[in-house]
């Protein structure tokens, strides 16, 4: 499983024009699933993603965490995440795991980030997305478990 963390100011999702997701302030989160992932990847990555110290306290150091900046979270299914670029010109996605599969373990990661007591808001799996943000700082980061 694979998820590209960006710290924003703002980011919201649409679909055929319509807002779906939206979030004031915090981490928007892209998701891929791998063929062979399991909840134990959702988990740590949950957990993992919350607790990271990628916000900036009174020092301007990056010391702060989702929780401690009361942030929210928009969370973006992305199957390209799990490309294979090594071969050719043209991305192989043969790594990412079927759409049903795949639909469940991003459904528990957003699961498991709320029984944590953060906002969530989501995407719609496998629909057609724009995504528009304002990155902070800019903050990205690429996680894998």
């Amino acid at each position: 499983m694979k998820a590209l963390i960006q710290r924003v100011k703002y980011a919201d999702v649409k679909v055929e024009g319509k807002t779906v997701g939206q979030i004031d302030g915090g981490l928007l989160v892209f998701v891929g699933v791998q063929k062979g992932d399991k909840e134990e990847q959702a988990d740590f990555l949950s957990k993992k993603i919350c607790n990271m110290r990628i916000f900036e306290d009174e020092n301007g150091k990056m010391n702060k965490s989702l929780f401690d900046v009361k942030g929210q979270m928009l969370v973006v299914s992305q199957f390209t995440l799990c490309a294979d670029t090594s071969r050719g010109n043209r991305p192989g996605f043969e790594n990412a795991a079927l759409p049903k599969d795949a639909e469940k373990l991003y459904e528990y990661f957003s699961k498991k980030v709320c029984e944590l007591g953060i906002f969530v808001q989501n995407g719609v799996f496998g629909a057609d997305m724009k995504v528009e943000l304002l990155n902070d700082g800019p903050v990205t980061i690429m996680i894998e478990k």
